[in-house]
């Protein structure tokens, strides 16, 4: 084989993620020979989750970068700050809301004894053009890494994306691509122009479940989405839980002091399921002189 054509595949591979197993994580790109096959320890913010960063050799939590929505749901606006949502549990939400894409999600949880449900983002709706986007994570009794537990549907169809990390599927109709980019359980789609998500199914452990006190039973380990968003146009009144932090003109009204800054106004976020544009902040399919045009955003 051509020496170049093998220089070529590797630098491909320069920004595949690593795998994470039990609280390390390594570089799985040859091309960093520094840093290839050497074990980290996981950052303290993600103690069992977390990735490397191959060119600087070193791990970071994917959940503390802008765009996040992890663990019980925990954010990390388009502004850097951090803030929760905790919504209700069999409840859906306006993630974000913008003339060209709408994003809710689905959040289930369970009565919490301080007044208030744990809850966590089983799937998220996307609606783009007319078509709708469903990524969600199956319900499992006990978690195995090795299965695949992430559900994707394009107009209620299910997508069988190949299994295996850099595997590829591809809507050139609607401008939709999906790559895999961990052997099971997590993915990278990206919607053309419009926004790249990346979304991986995790459970709710049983040291969590101990910690937080969850209460989780073997029945059911909860398993859910942690999100990273990256858009790429968005209006000046783009709204929503997390799409109202990516505006010029947005500030935080979130006690950032707190231990738990929580943001509140669940009821105008709720909307009555999925794929629905009722929410009260619903901008999508506004025309763009009403939206008064789109800004480039570099997140």
């Amino acid at each position: 084989m051509n020496r170049g054509w093998i220089l070529l595949g590797i630098l491909c591979l320069s920004y595949i993620p690593s795998i994470v197993r039990a609280g390390k994580a390594a570089c799985h790109d040859p091309f960093y020979g520094r840093c290839y096959g050497i074990p980290h320890t996981c950052p303290a913010g993600c103690p069992k989750l977390c990735e490397i960063d191959c060119r600087l050799c070193k791990p970071y939590c994917s959940c503390d970068r802008p765009g996040a929505v992890c663990q019980d749901p925990r954010f990390i606006g388009g502004d850097g700050l951090m803030f929760y949502f905790h919504g209700k549990k069999d409840k859906d939400f306006c993630l974000v809301s913008d003339p060209t894409v709408h994003i809710n999600a689905h959040f289930i949880g369970k009565s919490g004894k301080k007044g208030r449900d744990f809850t966590w983002v089983q799937s998220i709706g996307v609606l783009f053009g007319s078509h709708q986007l469903y990524i969600g994570a199956k319900k499992v009794s006990k978690w195995h890494e090795s299965v695949d537990n992430m559900l994707i549907q394009l107009n209620g169809e299910e997508i069988m994306v190949p299994a295996g990390m850099s595997k590829r599927w591809r809507s050139p109709v609607t401008g939709l691509k999906i790559q895999g980019i961990a052997e099971t359980n997590k993915v990278k789609v990206t919607v053309e122009g419009l926004v790249e998500i990346e979304a991986r199914v995790v459970p709710i452990s049983s040291e969590e479940s101990r910690v937080h006190g969850y209460d989780i039973t073997e029945d059911d380990c909860f398993a859910h989405l942690e999100l990273n968003f990256k858009f790429h146009t968005l209006s000046k009144r783009v709204d929503g839980v997390l799409g109202q932090t990516y505006r010029s003109s947005y500030r935080s009204r979130v006690k950032l002091a707190a231990a738990m800054p929580i943001m509140g106004g669940a009821d105008k976020f709720n909307t009555s399921h999925l794929f629905a544009t009722d929410c009260a902040v619903s901008n999508f399919g506004l025309k763009k002189g009403i939206a008064e045009g789109g800004e480039p955003l570099t997140t």
